[in-house]
């Protein structure tokens, strides 16, 4: 579904606040708020269902050596 934005003017947008609020969750569109014709802020739809976090760092680790192996290096515990 492609996703349509619109630009709108803060004071609008609080004037129109929970239309708009409406608007983008019923017509998944998105809207940026402006003040003084610069963007401070953008309002999109929630999907409607939640990414799985399953799987989500998968290839952002490397291992670099024998990580089970037992360490060559003495060390102490000050228990």
């Amino acid at each position: 579904m492609k996703q349509t934005t619109r630009s709108i003017p803060a004071g609008e947008f609080k004037a129109k606040c929970l239309q708009l609020m409406d608007d983008v969750n019923n017509k998944h569109i998105t809207l940026t708020i402006t003040k003084h014709n610069k963007p401070v802020a953008k309002l999109v739809p929630i999907d409607a269902t939640p990414a799985s976090s399953f799987g989500c760092l998968c290839g952002s680790v490397t291992i670099k050596g024998d990580i089970v192996a037992p360490l060559d290096v003495q060390w102490e515990s000050h228990a």
